[in-house]
């Protein structure tokens, strides 16, 4: 008979409680948690089939070492005597910034994975960070950090209480609110419209998202900043600005007035697609509304100008009077005030500036997009070692062919992952982690540090099971390196030796267990110091605590940590980026003929997470289509089912297509986080036949976002024409690959 066991997911900012059961020490049925205080019995396909994955025969349980081109199990002794001599010699004869780390996405759904991840580079006192932040979110850090002093300061759209809200290249019906804990986002839209309030989908396609509810509204890929700017431009012609708000508790409002007035809707609508009454229409249902909000997400974060855009979005919300009301965008409140911290300490607010290109951390990271750059170009600094945890940038980061072939040229590469995935398989060692149902948590950073959700809750959840093999969680790993590199953690040997000792002392009390550091003490020593009790006495309350509700005036005046606690609304790094608005624009106008792309995503998939379970992988024929409207596809000469060749200046890929009425003519869409014919130890995603979007995509500093350090990922200019050969479904390009 099963046991069941309460949980929550940690596969996406949801965090959606599920029950567990449990037999024979496994895992043989999920299910959404009826009496979750926040996600009441709502779960996605993903969540409820993850224990389906982690079981997978293809699961690493043990250390891997290369061998040529075959891995073998290896102790991890054996591991980190090796790990840890390579990483002395290469720090010793080349510096610290000689050995890099990569942190994934996956990273971020845990609370001690990124702390200790960050303290093994503390230890190295290497500055070489990368994120796949700049992948997909990054210019909202890099904007925030100059609006409000802190790049974690982050604003959401109080669902409960707004009376108008317009979505801007977001899908949460799909892909759920990025950095907001949303569970139901298709009821939290649905509940907009029902209560009498407005609500505008703005995006390339019809989305699921827009056929849920409200009033999609087309606009041409990538070019979100001039929509913003004359919308902003009317906003104020309209008398919607709250200009006593604004000199009280912001400044700079004027210079940002100044960069909109040119910008009239007549003259955006020739590149946004966007009809002046359809966009004055949108600003007076914005400014009668009286509670209001503008949220953004990926489909704009990845365009050209997504620091641009994401910039002019909050102005909007703040010179409105909307930031820090009811119904309009609050900033909540985590365990701690997390941006003091950072202010006192200096956390997530380094100056320093990348060897390539000179681009300003994000977060103490520097830009994935420089990678290659970093690997390839000689020099002091020059990274030979690099470790990827969490994460799998040979499918998610863009210019993915060149760099496969950077990462063929380190001296050391090492992952932390639960499988041998496409960068894994190029990796000298690859060292197995727990999976998320296998370790202690508690919300991640996002809800727990900074409140990011829509009803604020604490849960602590304990591990569902055992895992199966030798697999160790990454803070024990990264402590365990720390030791064998002869560097400290946090660079600090009184904490090096007082986690030694203390895990030391859980293997001494639980001697049938695996190596662990005590997480669960660590957790607790967090709750208790913020005044939220001990992780088991937490652990009790199996369906989550509700902590106080958002509250609205609760942010400007108080919680700004801006020198002058103003919110600046015109900062000169941004101002001096608006300078090549005009020049945009004109680029803009000469592409008028030309495909976007854009990418999306099922709702089974996650970025590359879930491809090696064959529910998720087959639905689709086990690839990925291009996307097009049938009006670009007559003229291009394509039927449905065809193969299509797609390029840029950096790649091409050949896909099937699919004829798609919802877009937006003049666009087409590929899903990425496909291409898995590389991966070594995914039995089922290699043999899929999808192909790896980013191919297409350009990396390298020319190419690269200045103010923050992303990749141009969605929305950019392709060339579409009828395949000119068979696809090779071997190949993650879908073409013939010199040298299989």
């Amino acid at each position: 008979m099963a046991d069941t066991h309460h949980t929550f997911c940690r596969i996406c900012e949801a965090l959606c409680g599920l029950e567990a059961d449990v037999e024979a020490g496994r895992v043989v049925a999920l299910r959404p948690d009826a009496r979750h205080v926040a996600t009441e019995g709502f779960a996605c396909p993903k969540g409820l089939k993850q224990h389906r994955m982690y079981a997978s025969p293809d699961r690493v349980r043990s250390p891997l070492a290369r061998r040529g081109d075959r891995f073998e199990p290896a102790s991890w002794d054996a591991a980190l005597a090796d790990i840890g001599a390579r990483v002395r010699r290469i720090h010793d004869e080349h510096g610290p910034d000689a050995i890099a780390m990569y942190v994934g996405t996956a990273a971020g759904f845990s609370v001690l994975h990124p702390v200790f991840a960050q303290g093994f580079m503390q230890g190295l006192g290497s500055r070489s960070m990368y994120a796949s932040a700049t992948q997909d979110c990054s210019n909202k850090f890099a904007v925030s950090r100059e609006m409000y002093g802190f790049p974690f300061t982050l604003s959401f759209p109080d669902l409960d209480r707004t009376r108008c809200l317009i979505v801007v290249g977001a899908n949460p019906v799909v892909s759920k609110w990025s950095f907001l804990q949303v569970p139901n986002p298709a009821r939290a839209l649905k509940d907009i419209e029902a209560r009498g309030g407005k609500l505008f989908v703005v995006d390339p396609r019809r989305t699921e998202s827009a056929k849920v509810a409200g009033e999609h509204v087309f606009i041409r890929p990538d070019t979100d900043v001039w929509f913003f700017l004359s919308f902003l431009r009317e906003l104020a012609a309209v008398g919607g600005l709250d200009r006593a708000r604004a000199a009280r508790f912001m400044k700079g409002l004027d210079e940002v007035l100044a960069i909109a007035e040119p910008w009239t809707p007549e003259r955006t609508a020739r590149v946004t697609g966007i009809a002046p009454d359809v966009l004055r229409a949108m600003v007076r249902a914005y400014r009668d509304a009286g509670r209001a909000a503008i949220y953004v997400s990926t489909g704009v974060n990845m365009g050209r100008n997504g620091s641009l855009a994401f910039w002019i979005a909050e102005c909007i919300n703040a010179a409105s009077g909307n930031l820090d009301r009811e119904g309009g965008t609050l900033v909540g409140r985590g365990i701690f005030d997390f941006a003091a911290f950072g202010r006192r300490t200096g956390t997530l607010l380094r100056e320093d500036r990348s060897r390539i290109g000179d681009f300003r951390s994000v977060n103490d990271a520097f830009p994935g997009g420089l990678l290659a750059d970093e690997i390839l170009t000689d020099g002091p600094g020059k990274i030979r070692a690099l470790f990827v945890t969490g994460g799998n940038p040979l499918i998610t980061m863009p210019g993915a062919g060149r760099l496969r072939r950077a990462f063929e040229k380190l001296d050391l590469l090492v992952t932390l992952d639960l499988f041998v995935n496409e960068t894994g398989s190029l990796a000298h060692w690859v060292l197995p982690a727990t999976s998320p149902l296998e370790r202690a948590d508690l919300p991640f950073i996002f809800p727990l540090l900074l409140g990011l959700q829509r009803r604020p809750y604490l849960q602590a959840t304990r591990p569902v099971v055992k895992q199966d093999g030798d697999q160790r969680d990454e803070a024990t790993i990264y402590l365990d390196l720390c030791r064998a590199a002869g560097k400290p953690i946090f660079g600090s040997a009184i904490a090096q030796r007082a986690l030694e000792l203390v895990t030391a002392a859980q293997g001494w009390f639980h001697p049938d267990e695996p190596r662990s550091i005590p997480q669960e003490l660590l957790l607790s020593a967090m709750l208790l110091a913020t005044g939220n009790g001990t992780f088991g006495r937490l652990a009790e309350k199996t369906h989550g605590i509700l902590r106080p509700p958002h509250r609205a005036d609760d942010f400007l005046g108080k919680r700004v940590i801006t020198k002058d606690g103003k919110v600046n609304l015109a900062p000169e790094v941004l101002l001096c980026a608006a300078k090549k608005l005009e020049s945009d624009y004109e680029a803009e106008l000469a592409r008028a003929g030309k495909l976007k792309l854009v990418t999306r995503r099922r709702v089974t998939t996650h970025n590359s997470w879930t491809h090696n379970l064959e529910d998720f992988a087959e639905p689709d024929g086990g690839t990925n289509h291009l996307y097009v409207h049938p009006e670009d596809a007559k003229r291009i000469g394509l039927s449905d089912g065809d193969l299509a060749d797609v390029s840029t200046d950096v790649a091409t890929v050949r896909v099937p297509v699919r004829l798609l009425a919802d877009l937006m003519p003049g666009t087409v869409a590929l899903p990425h986080g496909w291409g898995h014919q590389h991966a070594k130890g995914l039995s089922v995603a290699q043999k899929t036949r999808g192909v790896n979007v980013n191919l297409l995509a350009a990396d390298g500093p020319e190419r690269l976002e200045r103010v923050s350090g992303m990749a141009h990922l969605t929305g950019f200019v392709v060339d579409v024409v009828p395949a000119r050969g068979p696809k090779d479904d071997r190949s993650w390009s879908g073409l013939p690959e010199e040298g299989r």
